[in-house]
């Protein structure tokens, strides 16, 4: 039977509350009426991005923007329309982002099964992201879990409160508690990134790093405001947060705390992040 296609008149009714928590991020305070988020663009302790679940739009009123699911996929992913229509379309496939019924409250992530990962799909998206499957595996598992009646599974990475970053080809999802996870073997250095596959990239290219250096992975930078703890109690920090404005802003506010700080962000200059350029220097 030939697929039906996505239009924009039907991309347009996907739940954006739905939409956003497949893609990690959830609200702070929630309504019948609205839902309230920390922004998807930017780091922020103080949510201000509003979604309205009577009208199913977004406003962030910190960039003063707005507008409808596709919208809000566009900019996230930095996609074609046709692109997010692609991204919000149903066909069948296990990452697919699957259309679900109008929710008043936020979906709630079941895990149902943690696996070493077999999957062929996950070791092929491993492959895309050029990191090495006996590394993945040292990290790494296949989390399966169900969303709103529906059964996925991606890769997971766990956090030291015991939540998951999820990740697969086509979704980014996380499990609650969202937390960071600091891999502590007992160095006085400490190599603080954004995300596991720039951990995992800093591994594969750089892994002379940590032969003297623990690693803390924020998985958010909204966890930036909280590690000072952490980070007072090493020698030296090398700092490798993602080249753009947030990871610049962010790394700025460390180096200005820290005078022990490093910005390490020179060995992937014109990269967006360290996995980027392994992605590109993999391929050719």
């Amino acid at each position: 039977m030939k697929e039906k296609r996505m239009t924009c008149e039907r991309a347009r009714n996907v739940c954006l509350v739905e939409t956003l928590a497949k893609l990690g991020h959830f609200p702070s305070k929630e309504s019948e009426k609205e839902a309230w988020f920390p922004s998807p663009f930017r780091s922020e302790t103080q949510a201000s991005f509003k979604v309205s679940k009577t009208l199913n739009r977004w406003y962030d009123h910190g960039e003063g923007i707005g507008g409808n699911v596709i919208d809000l996929v566009c900019k996230l992913k930095q996609a074609s329309v046709k692109e997010a229509l692609e991204f919000l379309s149903d066909n069948g496939n296990p990452f697919s982002f699957h259309q679900q019924p109008f929710l008043k409250e936020t979906p709630k992530l079941k895990i149902t099964q943690v696996l070493s990962i077999q999957h062929p799909a996950l070791f092929d998206y491993l492959a895309e992201r050029q990191i090495p499957p006996t590394l993945a595996h040292g990290y790494l598992k296949q989390v399966h879990f169900i969303l709103n009646s529906k059964n996925y599974f991606t890769l997971g990475f766990r956090n030291h409160k015991g939540g998951w970053e999820l990740r697969n080809k086509f979704q980014k999802y996380c499990a609650s508690p969202k937390a960071i996870t600091l891999i502590n073997t007992g160095k006085q250095n400490l190599t603080v990134v954004e995300g596991m596959f720039d951990f995992l990239s800093l591994l594969v290219i750089r892994p002379e790093w940590f032969l003297d250096s623990d690693v803390l992975i924020l998985n958010s930078l909204a966890f930036v405001t909280k590690i000072n703890p952490i980070l007072e109690k090493y020698d030296s920090l090398n700092l490798a947060l993602d080249n753009d404005n947030a990871g610049e802003r962010w790394t700025q506010h460390l180096i200005a705390l820290y005078p022990k700080a490093i910005d390490r962000r020179n060995c992937y200059t014109g990269f967006k992040d360290v996995n980027e350029k392994l992605i590109y220097h993999g391929q050719r």
